[in-house]
């Protein structure tokens, strides 16, 4: 298999022939296959999502159930989204860090390798979750044996980008991003062993999804979109990074303390209920400081947006960031109110707002910058793609507004009334319909970006 891509990539499939304006490194051409197999994943996730809407809308068959159980199909659902966008950011990395560098990637050979083994990884999850060959523990369900092959992919990933910004020219971006996958890597080995006390096989597990989710990835973002900023508005990079600075800041100085919100509830001691609250609330000012950003950067472009797709996606990024992260997560995250709605449907809502928001429209963001460069292409119509932006982001907002009030019907029915499940079930189940309905469009939606980005042709300029 890696043969067979390594093969295709130096013969151009899929991608026009490299003109050295657009892509000023061979090697940049890898990032192509990180692009599309992150798109093709995101599609998959997201038929498994309808199948997961579709459970809590109607009374599925006993049959169908023992089939397609829901702890199967939510750990595909999860388990896909973690890949799809580490896939995403790795393809990211691998596009601008020979720009910023100035030189090529150290190694295209170590990169194929490293993504056939990430799809392997993923692959045999999830045909393992079916047959039960799986930790049990929600997002880090992967058994220990793929652990290890995870940890040892991200390691040739960190040991490339790590070569090649050694021996090129070093920027604030490059910095950023390298401290951001650093980080990545290192957490990931504390969700790696079992802890016989349930109370720190927790702690440590918030250590692998909080970190990596409001740290790590918060650091990829700043530099991926930093980067996209400077391409796009063609703003001096001091002002960039400048703010790029001050965000990353806030974000690691918010988000490592705001971990405790979730640990309100496991047994840990009572100061964690005084920090997460706090430092929860303060969480949404990074987030406020890159919408600023993003708009200041705009301002001071002095002329008009080169591309404005990407610029569209860019712009959605920060305000989706602020909408499902900061208001969302802001609105359930302090104890008074963490104390009825922890791990109802608000906290679904939350989390499905927030990695769209602040991830997926930042992945895509990034593949609109570089898909149409790599295939040749310096100038297209965008017009399905603007159509396919506001269609899947009001979708994934009517979706969340859906799960929200499921969520709070399922708090009161629950928590307040004392009624069991199935009664707050059958409440809820009107607005799974609509968050169904959402869940048509927004596939239509990614549907009509995806392909308008590898169908588009070339434009008068």
């Amino acid at each position: 298999m890696a043969t067979e891509i390594m093969a295709a990539g130096k013969r151009g499939f899929g991608m026009g022939p490299r003109d050295e304006k657009l892509v000023p490194y061979a090697s940049q051409r890898v990032a192509y296959w990180y692009f599309v197999i992150a798109m093709a994943l995101f599609m998959v996730q997201m038929f498994i999502g309808l199948w997961l809407a579709i459970s809590y809308a109607f009374t599925i068959p006993q049959g169908i159930v023992d089939v397609l159980p829901f702890g199967l199909t939510r750990a595909m659902h999860t388990n896909l989204l973690v890949l799809w966008m580490l896939l995403g950011f790795m393809g990211g990395a691998y596009y601008l860090v020979p720009e910023e560098a100035r030189r090529e990637i150290y190694s295209v050979k170590l990169a194929y390798i490293q993504l056939v083994a990430f799809v392997a990884v993923g692959v045999t999850a999830l045909v393992g979750f079916a047959f039960g060959w799986t930790q049990g523990r929600p997002i880090l369900e992967i058994p220990t044996p793929l652990d290890f092959v995870v940890v040892a992919g991200a390691l040739l990933f960190l040991f490339n980008v790590g070569m090649t910004v050694i021996k090129g020219k070093k920027t604030a971006v490059l910095g950023m991003l390298t401290g951001g996958l650093v980080f990545l890597a290192l957490l990931y080995v504390f969700g790696m062993p079992f802890y016989r006390n349930l109370t720190i096989d927790w702690f440590y597990w918030w250590w692998v999804v909080h970190f990596w989710v409001e740290g790590a990835w918060e650091l990829v973002t700043a530099a991926i979109l930093a980067f996209v900023l400077i391409k796009i508005t063609g703003v001096n990079r001091r002002v960039v990074e400048k703010y790029l600075y001050i965000e990353a800041a806030l974000f690691m100085f918010t988000g490592i303390a705001g971990i405790g919100h979730h640990y309100y509830w496991i047994g840990a001691p009572r100061f964690w209920l005084w920090i997460g609250g706090i430092f929860s609330a303060a969480e949404v000012l990074p987030i406020i400081a890159m919408v600023i950003d993003s708009f200041l950067t705009q301002r001071h472009s002095g002329g008009a947006i080169t591309h404005k797709v990407v610029w569209l996606f860019a712009a959605g990024t920060a305000v989706g960031h602020l909408v499902g992260a900061g208001i969302f997560g802001f609105a359930h995250t302090l104890p008074q109110i963490n104390y009825w709605t922890h791990g109802s449907q608000i906290t679904v809502s939350h989390g499905h707002l927030a990695f769209f928001g602040a991830y997926a429209l930042l992945n895509m963001a990034m593949f609109w910058y570089a898909v149409p460069r790599l295939r040749g292409i310096s100038s297209f119509r965008g017009i399905t793609a603007r159509w396919g932006f506001w269609v899947m982001c009001f979708s994934m907002l009517g979706m969340g507004l859906a799960m929200s009030v499921a969520g709070i019907l399922q708090t009161y029915i629950e928590r307040v009334m004392g009624q069991g499940f199935m009664t707050a079930q059958a409440q809820m189940q009107f607005w799974f319909k609509i968050t169904l309905f959402f869940g048509v469009f927004l596939i239509v939606g990614v549907g009509m970006t995806f392909w308008n980005m590898l169908t588009a042709r070339q434009a008068p300029e």
